[in-house]
């Protein structure tokens, strides 16, 4: 937890629409809630998409649209966030915990890119390059890939995990390389993440 980057806020739900305080410091654009006491999906919030859409981290479902006032009915702000009406994130007397992202210049990035199906940089506005990635297609199913600095992401494989999957780190591919200002998504990358065309956060 840091302000400008990262916040984790626990609360409980009412079933009425209404606004929850954070620590952030900025406006969150990215926001993961998860019931601490019922089996319900992992809900995620991109200022991609805005208030009336939602992703669900447990699963590799396109993003979810015209779904109206599922996270409120205003963006997030410095100090709030808001939730509509349902149990997902939302139920009333369940118990939740979220956590919140933002963009810190130099530290962490949120955004979305276009794939191309050939090589390109994300740039994050980095000076020594990413040190964590995460990728989730969003028009189309694709899984929540994963890479990081200590397992390696270098010029040649880089192991990646899915976050929606027990399954195993893949090790035998390189879709991801760093460079200074972000990450490059390669032309080997799957269309799960440099399709095209296709969008993605």
């Amino acid at each position: 937890r840091a302000p400008s980057f990262m916040d984790e806020v626990c609360y409980t739900g009412t079933g009425v629409a209404r606004t929850v305080t954070h620590n952030l410091g900025v406006a969150p654009e990215l926001i993961i809630v998860k019931s601490r006491n019922q089996p319900y999906a992992w809900e995620t919030y991109s200022v991609t998409f805005g208030i009336d859409a939602y992703l669900r981290l447990n699963t590799d479902a396109a993003v979810g649209t015209g779904v109206s006032g599922f996270w409120g009915s205003s963006n997030p702000t410095s100090t709030t966030f808001g939730l509509g009406t349902y149990a997902n994130n939302n139920g009333s007397g369940t118990t939740y915990v979220a956590y919140l992202f933002a963009t810190c210049a130099g530290v962490s990035k949120v955004g979305s890119y276009t794939g191309t199906g050939a090589t390109q940089t994300i740039n994050c506005g980095f000076t020594t390059g990413a040190r964590w990635v995460m990728i989730k297609r969003t028009d189309d199913i694709g899984d929540w890939y994963v890479w990081d600095s200590t397992r390696g992401i270098i010029p040649s494989n880089d192991p990646y995990l899915r976050i929606n999957s027990s399954a195993a780190e893949v090790t035998g591919t390189d879709y991801v390389d760093t460079t200074a200002v972000g990450f490059d998504v390669t032309s080997a990358a799957s269309g799960t993440i440099n399709a095209s065309s296709a969008t993605y956060i």
